[in-house]
């Protein structure tokens, strides 16, 4: 019964925690944004972006299912992106520009883990946590602000009361985003090819870009949201500056949380006693991309 509570609190104080996170990248996003509905826009996104989780999260404890979860992720962040142009009214062509690199990134995500997941029949992270109210209801709160913190940085640009014409860190931008999609879209389907093939059913893939990197798709990922950041950073300025928190955010997502620590542990378990994993975790790095050979 104890341990039933600590698990309640717990989620509860990760789910307050999570909104005053949102809250103080809102407050400062907000900073120079138009107003629409009466409230400064980029802070309404935060809204709609924690809203459409938690009406999401309803069905979804009723019926104890988590098949939707990583496509109301893309819902999500498709959602903000639309409001925030629609609202904005008379976008410019950096927001264009923002809004159509995230819905491309989102439909082709949201999508690829849509089919895996109904390929599985079930997403085996959530059998202990659909259950518990508490702890389903912080998943998807955690969602709301990873939608939204990963978005911040071109929300804000999109939002600004600030125009700023295109130049060259647009266009390096746009070169950046355009190789780490590339990157994450070919090692996507690269392993989705290996795992395929019922021979490698418990092996583990070493060809293709996962010889250069044990994990090429959140390094494509990183960049992508890096290519994001340079794009919006000329229509910012004071405290909106903090919402390039975006692709720092990413990385340690990815680096230090949900990422690579899991998968490495789980790898570790599965083919830790392999001599042929230890070789290829030796010669191969974990995330920045390295030509098999070269020093």
């Amino acid at each position: 019964m104890g341990g039933v509570k600590r698990s309640t609190i717990g989620s509860v104080l990760g789910i307050v925690l999570a909104l005053a996170a949102a809250g103080s990248i809102a407050w400062a996003g907000s900073r120079g944004s138009v107003i629409a509905l009466g409230v400064p826009l980029f802070a309404l996104c935060a809204l709609i972006s924690f809203a459409l989780n938690w009406a999401a999260f309803l069905p979804s404890y009723a019926l104890q299912t988590e098949r939707y979860f990583d496509l109301i992720g893309s819902v999500t962040h498709l959602t903000l992106v639309a409001c925030a142009l629609v609202l904005r009214g008379a976008p410019d062509p950096r927001s264009l520009l923002l809004a159509a690199l995230v819905a491309v990134w989102a439909v082709r995500l949201g999508s690829f883990l849509f089919v895996r997941v109904r390929r599985a029949g079930s997403d085996r992270r959530f059998d202990a946590l659909k259950p518990d109210l508490a702890r389903f209801l912080l998943t998807w709160t955690l969602q709301g602000l990873w939608v939204f913190l990963t978005l911040c940085c071109a929300l804000a640009a999109i939002t600004s009361v600030a125009r700023a014409p295109l130049g060259w860190l647009t266009a390096l931008g746009t070169v950046v985003w355009l190789a780490g999609f590339a990157i994450e879209v070919l090692a996507d389907r690269q392993k989705s090819r290996f795992r395929a093939d019922p021979e490698n059913r418990d092996r583990f893939i070493t060809t293709g870009l996962w010889a250069w990197s044990r994990h090429p798709n959140y390094f494509g990922e990183i960049t992508l949201w890096v290519g994001i950041a340079l794009i919006a950073f000329p229509a910012l300025s004071g405290w909106q500056l903090a919402t390039l928190i975006s692709p720092l955010f990413v990385f340690v997502l990815l680096t230090r949380v949900s990422g690579i620590p899991l998968l490495e542990s789980r790898a570790q378990k599965r083919w830790g006693h392999d001599p042929d994993y230890q070789a290829y975790r030796a010669r191969t790095p974990v995330l920045l991309m390295r030509p098999p050979g070269s020093a």
